[in-house]
């Protein structure tokens, strides 16, 4: 199988960009123009990185009838909306399960079931309200992009008391240690081989 002889993730580089989004925490994906605030931020990581903000590819240039779908996905990421709980799966079998903080009354996320979009970043800083930094990458690191402007990404410690019940701008909040350990697995995997369901 394919993750019997994966080595844990190595410590990955962490690259510099900014964007200004309105939001006093993180990036409020509902809010107007939230598409095109995205597509400045993808410009602005590429030109301070020189890499892709897509680094394995779009997930929607494989159709959902097409290769793998939930746990039979290397990697299957399960958020329970109506638990707070994500539980990830690799290779079909159960790998660990997380607190997860989705959006609050007026910002829920929605439902997803589908690849990830490919918009993987490991560094997000805003330069509007640069509060709540967590370790250099900024207030929503490793930000893995589900649908549009919803991610699934870290969150700075001042948020860690929240995680386990709605709190987010309808993103979707984990610790960073479980979110880079994802990112990491995304990245090497590709979003090809993975599937999301955020579900209640």
């Amino acid at each position: 199988m394919f993750f019997k002889s994966l080595l844990l993730v190595g410590a990955l580089s962490i690259f510099t960009a900014h964007a200004a989004f309105a939001e006093e925490e993180e990036f409020n994906p509902f809010a107007p123009g939230a598409a095109e605030t995205l597509n400045a931020f993808d410009a602005a990581y590429e030109a301070a990185t020189g890499l892709s903000a897509y680094p394995t590819g779009h997930g929607d240039e494989v159709s959902p009838s097409e290769g793998c779908y939930q746990t039979n996905c290397a990697i299957f990421v399960d958020v329970d909306k109506s638990t707070q709980t994500l539980r990830l799966y690799l290779d079909g079998r159960l790998a660990d399960q997380w607190l997860t903080s989705t959006g609050r009354p007026g910002f829920a996320t929605p439902d997803f079931n589908k690849r990830f979009d490919g918009r993987i970043y490991q560094h997000y800083d805003s330069t509007t309200f640069p509060g709540g930094d967590y370790m250099g990458l900024g207030n929503m690191p490793y930000a893995m992009f589900i649908s549009g402007g919803v991610a699934l990404h870290g969150t700075p410690e001042g948020n860690w008391r929240n995680l386990g019940r709605p709190a987010s701008h309808g993103c979707i909040r984990i610790h960073p240690e479980h979110a880079k350990y994802l990112n990491g697995l995304l990245r090497q995997t590709g979003v090809k081989n993975s599937w999301v369901s955020v579900h209640d």
